[in-house]
């Protein structure tokens, strides 16, 4: 484990993880305490253009302009990430989670934070885990903990997995490589 895990941080998941919902996941934690942990997988994007879900707020959408699955709880809820033009931003509705990149209250008028967030990804559901879940599956190896930054809420989230795991350097850069499955290594 690089870092504690602690809200603004990502989990990375170790490969191969079983659950489909978290292989070569990437997760940023917004909450982490000891009553459990939330966060929202930042690696994938669904079909689902952002204007049919909610409309207006595709004027801010990042690309690909489509919802993301954040996670398996509550997936017909809206969470949604905007990176703020500047740090230390003071903008109403919005939560810092890591430098620039903080909670958008959705039920806002996109009107209302145009001028204060440069981008917004908007995701259906959350990952959640109760008290001392994360820690179990921490010790099982089954997450790395990695210090987050801005760009991995809004870059390309096809291979964000890979690109967070090659920055670590050293022998953590090397799962970067593992295959899929690996039955074929």
């Amino acid at each position: 484990m690089t870092v504690p895990p602690s809200k603004g941080t990502l989990l990375v998941a170790t490969p191969p993880l079983a659950d489909p919902n978290f292989d070569r996941s990437v997760v940023l934690l917004l909450e982490h305490s000891p009553n459990g942990a939330v966060g929202l997988v930042l690696n994938r994007p669904t079909g689902t253009p952002v204007a049919a879900a909610l409309p207006g707020w595709e004027l801010l959408t990042a690309d690909p302009g489509t919802l993301f699955v954040g996670g398996p709880v509550a997936e017909d809820a809206a969470i949604a990430l905007g990176a703020a033009r500047h740090a230390g931003a003071d903008e109403s509705g919005w939560t810092e989670i890591v430098g620039t990149v903080g909670t958008i209250d959705l039920h806002r008028d996109p009107d209302d934070v145009i001028d204060g967030i440069e981008s917004v990804r908007i995701f259906a559901g959350y990952a959640g885990w109760g008290p001392g879940q994360l820690e179990s599956e921490l010790e099982a190896n089954a997450w790395l903990v990695v210090a987050a930054r801005p760009e991995d809420a809004f870059g390309d989230p096809d291979d964000l997995w890979r690109r967070v795991l090659l920055r670590q350097g050293g022998s953590i850069a090397w799962l970067a490589n593992a295959p899929a499955d690996p039955s074929v290594n």
